[in-house]
């Protein structure tokens, strides 16, 4: 099975559809006038696919088990056949596509057989997406080409002792996003310096991303170095890094990840390891890129 534990919860929707065509008109007849022998087609269909959309992961190998949280089954009915509408909603890690599609084929399935003894030439002729929404691509839609600069505070990586791995596993999440790297600097944790380099980029990068410096020793000055410059702070990504770390390490717990604005640049200040700040990345790319549509006058809700 794929790997989803990088990936954060989200509502994920998908509609498939499927087409049974009938034989013959009677067939259509027969059906709304519930006279077929096995049943009520419809009721009995859908009844098939809700309980097939709930074991999606017991019949497709890769399919990750997932709590649905929301199906319908609709139809559409002429004289030629019934269109199936299977729509599947959950708040997940991982889309509901395949789920969606079972679904369909199985209320087909079940029609097909319910069918048979009174028309021969039944047919299933589609099963297809009809939508989806909720997934990565969703939140990685910017117009315009960003920027970013990532500043590591170490101490011991200036010094030459040890090698920057931290900051060069964001400027890899940052070009997956389309972000444009500005500027890479590796800096001691001394308190002015980072400001200094704070209040430079904003001037020039939409975003400034520090690593390092957000811990407990008494050299980790980077959220004191930020937070007295900050125009305005976020909360809401700070605890959104959190969260997710903690679900992955209770140490999380203990980083002190600093978010907010200078004019309209994004500064953070995330962790040193290279585990923290690949996963405090993981935590709010792409979707924190919406922030700069925000800073632009959009609305929350823009599509834009």
């Amino acid at each position: 099975m794929v790997d989803i534990t990088h990936k954060i919860k989200t509502l994920r929707v998908a509609v498939a559809e499927a087409f049974v065509k009938v034989g013959e008109p009677a067939t259509i007849r027969a059906i709304n006038n519930n006279e077929v022998p096995k049943g009520n087609v419809l009721e009995m269909a859908k009844t098939a696919g809700l309980l097939a959309v709930k074991n999606t992961h017991q019949t497709i190998p890769d399919c990750h088990p997932l709590p649905i949280e929301f199906a319908s089954v609709n139809y559409e009915i002429d004289e030629s056949g019934i269109r199936i509408l299977f729509k599947v909603k959950t708040v997940y890690k991982t889309g509901v596509e395949v789920e969606a599609m079972h679904g369909a084929s199985v209320v087909a399935l079940t029609m097909y057989d319910m069918l048979k003894p009174i028309d021969k030439n039944i047919e299933i002729e589609k099963i297809r997406l009809v939508e989806k929404k909720g997934g990565k691509s969703d939140f990685n839609k910017h117009s315009s080409r960003l920027s970013a600069s990532v500043i590591v505070c170490s101490d011991s990586i200036s010094e030459g002792k040890k090698e920057d791995r931290a900051g060069k596993a964001i400027i890899k999440k940052l070009e997956e996003s389309k972000v444009a790297i500005n500027a890479y600097e590796i800096i001691p944790d001394e308190l002015e310096i980072i400001r200094s380099k704070a209040l430079e980029y904003a001037e020039t990068d939409n975003l400034v991303i520090f690593t390092g410096g957000t811990g407990l020793s008494f050299r980790d000055v980077t959220p004191e170095a930020l937070e007295t410059i900050l125009e305005r702070r976020i909360p809401g990504i700070e605890e959104a890094i959190r969260n997710y770390g903690q679900e992955r390490m209770p140490y999380a717990m203990l980083s002190r990840s600093i978010a907010g604005t200078i004019g309209n640049s994004l500064i953070l200040g995330l962790p040193g390891s290279t585990k923290g700040a690949s996963e405090s990345m993981d935590a709010v790319f792409p979707h924190l890129l919406h922030v700069f549509k925000i800073l632009r006058g959009a609305k929350h809700d823009s599509n834009d």
